[in-house]
């Protein structure tokens, strides 16, 4: 797995300084050959030194964007939300804590993810890199698999919400529905679906917080807080069924 996050994120380093490099080097090119030979030296080594910073600072922003594409294009949201809930309902507070929950999160979001990002590359960052296609041409080829996974995953209905307050004309086929309308219907498509998840786990556990409750209610036992019978019993259901494989297997079984 550890390969698996490190492949990801050179791909998606190399892939930005490879487009602002091309860039940068298409700007030269072009500075050379309008200006005479004997100034090219010159004006080829101000326009490098002059575009460096411009480099990094444009490859420092666009890094910043990946927490916000992880979150918002992949299934990282439907993990922590359902994750969040377990937890909430087990009740036990900061166990596991957020750190892990997000370690968790991000490996599986990278294991169900693997097959799309093979897909990004192959048919958008190696072409590129090989010299066969424009930047341009490698993002709109990079962006297909993406998108294909956030379609299947995307209600109709949250779609055509997004498409309508965009006052965008009704697609005719998948090709044609515009990205800046997918990637927010996808998301609220995950977010229900984690709710749903949410609600059918916190139900066992429900059963159990009643019947403790009842049982200490019966037997007059008013000032012992039912939370601390019922936080052992609603540990020990969950490792009897093995709930962490339960979970983990369903919710990758539905995000395939």
């Amino acid at each position: 797995m550890k390969k698996i996050i490190l492949s990801a994120v050179i791909l998606l380093i190399l892939f930005f300084a490879s487009v602002i490099t091309i860039e940068a080097q298409n700007e030269t090119e072009t500075t050379s050959t309008s200006q005479p030979q004997n100034e090219e030296t010159i004006d080829l080594s101000k326009t490098v030194a002059s575009s460096m910073p411009l480099q990094i600072v444009v490859l420092l922003t666009v890094m910043s964007f990946i927490p916000a594409v992880l979150i918002s294009m992949t299934c990282f949201t439907r993990l922590i939300v359902v994750f969040h809930f377990l937890r909430q309902a087990l009740g036990t507070q900061e166990a596991p804590n957020n750190q892990v929950l997000i370690g968790l999160s991000l490996f599986i979001t990278l294991f169900v993810m693997t097959p799309t990002l093979n897909q990004v590359y192959q048919n958008g960052l190696k072409p590129m890199m090989d010299g066969e296609i424009s930047q341009t041409e490698a993002l709109e080829k990079g962006l297909v698999p993406l998108r294909n996974y956030m379609l299947k995953h995307t209600r109709e209905k949250d779609l055509a919400l997004f498409i309508r307050l965009s006052n965008s004309p009704r697609p005719n086929s998948a090709e044609e529905v515009p990205t800046t309308a997918l990637i927010p219907a996808f998301m609220i498509s995950e977010l229900k679906t984690a709710f749903q998840i949410g609600f059918v786990l916190f139900l066992p556990f429900l059963v159990i917080d009643l019947a403790v409750s009842s049982v200490l209610l019966s037997m007059g036992m008013m000032q012992l807080p039912p939370v601390i019978v019922s936080l052992p019993l609603k540990i020990l259901l969950f490792v009897m069924v093995d709930g962490w494989y339960l979970i983990i297997s369903s919710l990758v079984r539905s995000m395939v």
